[in-house]
């Protein structure tokens, strides 16, 4: 009888044990799962995370246009690296995940250290600098840097460098850069005969056609957009006499019509008071921090906008070829910051600094580094996966 006892006893105590057990596991299982107040901390700390990665590591960017094609396609998604260059301190306070700021509240803006300065070829992100745009017109100065409409371009000379244009032939440092083999522009082909390679033809050799005139010799002209190894393959065609850069001054002189990137850029070109063109411009020697000009009217006429722009400088034009900067008489003016001079890939289809000027350091985001995703077209969305997580030239 009790042996019966105890063996009850330790059955009930191990029963007993083992709904404890199970009874802990239970709380531990219930400690698990978040309270609504955990959720909330959690989602605040993983927004904090990602603005902070936007604001000073990198940001994702959308290719909207055709700018920089073929380096660049419209629906690339690209990483743009804030550390190359430093990230800037952010001057407005903003609504997260929009584009809303407090109006009236600008902070003072700086700019981070960064491991490397922007160089010629490197394929920019900015804030659009101009007062004027070409699609909405005007833009207030007392929009802040930073909400101002992002821009993608590649630097073509930094400071110190002088840069031209001849012929739309970039000329810098007085030694011509070849367009490069993945760079478009446009150009003008000469036929033969009165017959022209149809649109689909100039197609399958990567040309988009743009139009035709008749020259008074009875010979047929057309003009395309494409790179220089799609010009190169249709002047070997039977039938074409020869191919040839598409210039501004040329082209009118033949009757073909100018389709510039948009015919309202034509009031935005840099220094107006200077006989310059997309096709032939400067020279041009691009400004640097700590960099003197003399002062008068001939370098008046090239930087008064930039020093007004962007150097927060009142100019004051007086009798004699003379100047005031901020009420000051001055023979010379040395520059506060860095400038860039910027053009897109697609050079005939480009608004670029050929239109609206130098890009100021202050207005640099960061490096285009590479695309992540690529899409052609939206409905439906086809991937190009090729260009997945792809390095950018």
């Amino acid at each position: 009888g009790g042996g019966r006892g105890r063996k009850g006893k330790e059955g009930r105590e191990r029963r007993g044990g083992r709904e404890g057990e199970r009874g802990k596991r239970r709380k531990k299982k219930e400690k698990v799962k978040p309270t609504f107040q955990e959720n909330v901390r959690f989602w605040i700390k993983a927004i904090l995370v990602i603005l902070v990665l936007r604001a000073f590591i990198f940001e994702p960017y959308r290719i909207p246009s055709e700018s920089m094609e073929d380096t660049l396609l419209v629906g690339d998604f690209l990483i743009v690296s804030k550390l190359h260059y430093g990230a800037r301190t952010p001057n407005t306070i903003g609504v997260p995940f929009t584009r809303m700021y407090l109006p009236g509240v600008e902070l003072p803006q700086t700019r981070l250290p960064g491991f490397s300065e922007p160089d010629r070829g490197d394929v920019v992100v900015f804030n659009y600098p101009a007062r004027q745009d070409v699609e909405r017109g005007p833009i207030s100065a007392d929009v802040p840097i930073e909400r101002r409409a992002p821009y993608i371009k590649r630097i073509v000379a930094v400071p110190g460098d002088t840069l031209a244009l001849v012929d739309k032939t970039l000329i810098l440092n007085r030694v011509e850069v070849p367009l490069g083999e993945t760079l478009k522009q446009r150009w003008v082909a000469f036929s033969e005969t009165r017959e022209r390679p149809t649109a689909r033809q100039l197609e399958e050799l990567g040309l988009l056609f743009q139009g035709e005139s008749m020259i008074p010799d009875g010979t047929r002209a057309f003009t395309f957009d494409g790179t220089p190894g799609g010009a190169r393959a249709l002047e070997a065609r039977p039938g074409i006499a020869r191919v040839e850069p598409w210039v501004l001054p040329d082209s009118l002189a033949f009757g073909t019509t100018p389709q510039l990137a948009d015919p309202r850029a034509l009031d935005l070109i840099y220094a107006p008071a200077l006989d310059w063109n997309p096709h032939q411009y400067g020279p041009l020697l691009i400004p640097g921090e700590g960099m003197t000009i003399a002062v008068n009217e001939e370098t008046m006429a090239v930087y008064r906008e930039v020093i007004e722009q962007y150097e927060d400088v009142t100019v004051e034009a007086l009798a004699g070829g003379a100047y005031r900067f901020n009420g000051v008489e001055r023979d010379t003016y040395t520059f506060t910051q860095d400038y860039f001079f910027v053009m897109g890939d697609n050079r005939d289809n480009s608004v670029d600094s050929r239109w609206w000027g130098l890009v100021p350091e202050s207005h640099l985001v960061g490096k285009a580094v590479f695309t992540f995703l690529s899409f052609d077209g939206w409905v439906p969305p086809i991937p190009r996966l090729g260009r997945f997580f792809r390095p950018i030239p």
